[in-house]
């Protein structure tokens, strides 16, 4: 039998809205969705909605519809998807700028500028909050909860978030009432924290969703000001839908679909750059705005790329491309000219911050290069990734350095010989729902290290992992080692195994 999924639709006034409405299981908060379809977002696919308020609600009484919904429908849409029209393919290229190149209205300027010095491209723009803006709306909402409902507008971080923005449309010459609303309601929703005394996880990702919003807005405002249309979307209306881990949810492949039909019909109805929020989503199951994790902008900008198939997908940075090794460590460090696909993700993966972890599986997917390049430095050829490249003299292509590890030693002669033991070490992880980031096994002991991406934002992180000890000394003899870090070695290893000869892997105590 089929699986079947519910979707849950609220009657106000005649005009029916998507689920999302109801209390957040982790705190007191209530959060309502109350959007209508969007044009060119297919319901058949999916429930379409947003949320776009922030309510106190208490006894509220809400009529709602449900309606079963084939599961099979996703297996549609990916059929749908490879068949679909390409003709969308007349947005040619992604550019993605993260929130260093957009900090200021200055950097704005020259961001424009870049994109408009392609002019025989017609771009997707992906675009990030600026400048400190997502740091500083977190821990906003962080003193929010202990500084009380009347000391919210004194909030240093608050004043600064609304100056930023307020001096940057200013600076640009742009309609300052593109943020008015968006600078209230940040202010009423931390206000809500404030009243409740708790901030969620989902109530993060609502928080840090005000900054991408902000900037999108800016930067198409100015755009359409230098006379090339621009039209602003969120990535949670047009189709962006993601799994329900707040803080670090992952794309669902029905998005590729979704995506491609509303910028597709938004395109060829009336041609306009499209400026898309980065590193935001819409739970399938919640239908709450979810956050793709840190650098999550460079995924939703493959993820477009993915879903149009475009030509290629340009990651601006403010470094020439994939370097070898941590500048900051060694100041010496050099850019790679050419990656696969491969060594991108392994890169990502180990640590490398210039990439999100799954940013690059998209592109794998669909075969789209990839290119990597300093929009400080925009002649310089920065680092392609394609499906393959030559390796015939390719030895050691970077060192990454990824820290703040938690490592565990389980021992145990139970092991030896023994059916099933590493499932149970397994299965007390994902009963926590911590990701096991890398292992190693001999006859009796089995290393492992923790993904601390997995614990970001996460509260009670210490009482989490003495509980996974508790449950694994059970069963062997356990050490909890903390504060590690993993030197990884990343290139053609298969035809030159002299390297792991002459360097010592092993973790490191910072």
């Amino acid at each position: 039998m089929a699986g079947l999924s519910v979707a849950v639709s609220v009657n106000v006034l005649g005009q029916a809205y998507c689920s999302g409405s109801g209390r957040d299981s982790q705190s007191s908060l209530a959060f309502l969705s109350n959007t209508l379809d969007a044009p060119g977002f297919d319901p058949a696919y999916w429930p379409s909605c947003k949320i776009s308020s922030f309510r106190y609600l208490r006894g509220t009484n809400l009529k709602v519809c449900c309606q079963r919904r084939d599961s099979t429908l996703l297996e549609k849409a990916e059929t749908e998807r490879k068949t679909a029209d390409r003709s969308a393919a007349e947005l040619s290229i992604v550019m993605k700028f993260g929130s260093s190149l957009v900090a200021t209205a200055e950097k704005m300027r020259g961001v424009a500028d870049l994109i408009l010095s392609f002019p025989e491209e017609r771009p997707v723009i992906v675009l990030s909050a600026m400048g400190k803006t997502t740091n500083k709306l977190l821990q906003a909402g962080e003193k929010a909860v202990s500084c009380g409902v009347s000391n919210v507008s004194e909030v240093e971080e608050l004043s600064f978030i609304k100056d930023l923005h307020m001096k940057t449309v200013i600076e640009l010459g742009v309609d300052k009432a593109i943020i008015f609303g968006f600078l209230d309601e940040l202010e009423q929703l931390l206000k809500g924290i404030a009243m409740m005394k708790e901030l969620t996880i989902r109530t993060r990702d609502y928080l840090a969703s005000f900054g991408v919003c902000m900037s999108t807005r800016i930067f198409t405002a100015y755009l359409n000001k230098l006379g090339a249309k621009a039209r602003q979307y969120d990535a949670f209306d047009i189709g962006f839908i993601t799994t329900d881990d707040f803080t670090n949810a992952d794309i669902l492949e029905a998005t590729y679909l979704t995506v491609s039909k509303r910028l597709h019909e938004d395109w060829i109805k009336d041609p306009a750059i499209p400026v898309v929020t980065g590193f935001l989503g819409k739970g399938w199951k919640s239908c709450a705005v979810t956050a793709l994790g840190k650098g999550g902008s460079d995924l939703a900008a493959t993820a477009i790329g993915n879903a149009l198939g475009l030509r290629e997908i340009l990651l601006w940075k403010d470094v020439d491309g994939v370097l070898t090794c941590d500048p900051n460590i060694h100041p010496q460090a050099e850019p790679v000219p050419h990656l696969t696909f491969e060594e991108a993700a392994d890169l990502s993966y180990f640590g490398a911050q210039v990439l999100h972890p799954q940013s690059i599986s998209p592109a794998r997917e669909s075969d789209i290069p990839v290119r990597v390049k300093n929009s400080y430095n925009p002649t310089a050829p920065g680092t392609l990734i394609t499906k393959e490249r030559d390796m015939s003299k390719a030895i050691l292509t970077s060192i990454v350095l990824k820290s703040n590890i938690t490592m565990l030693d389980i021992a145990s002669t139970r092991m030896l010989g023994q059916y099933g033991f590493l499932a149970k070490v397994f299965s007390i992880f994902e009963d926590v729902g911590v990701s096991v980031d890398c292992a190693a096994t001999s006859e009796v002991s089995i290393s492992l290290t923790l993904d601390p991406s997995k614990f970001c934002s996460r509260e009670l992180v210490q009482q989490e992992l003495d509980h996974v000890v508790k449950e694994l000394e059970k069963i062997a003899v356990v050490h909890l080692l903390q504060n590690r870090s993993i030197i990884s070695l990343i290139g053609n290893m298969q035809h030159s195994s002299f390297i792991l000869e002459k360097v010592p892997l092993y973790l490191l105590l910072m």
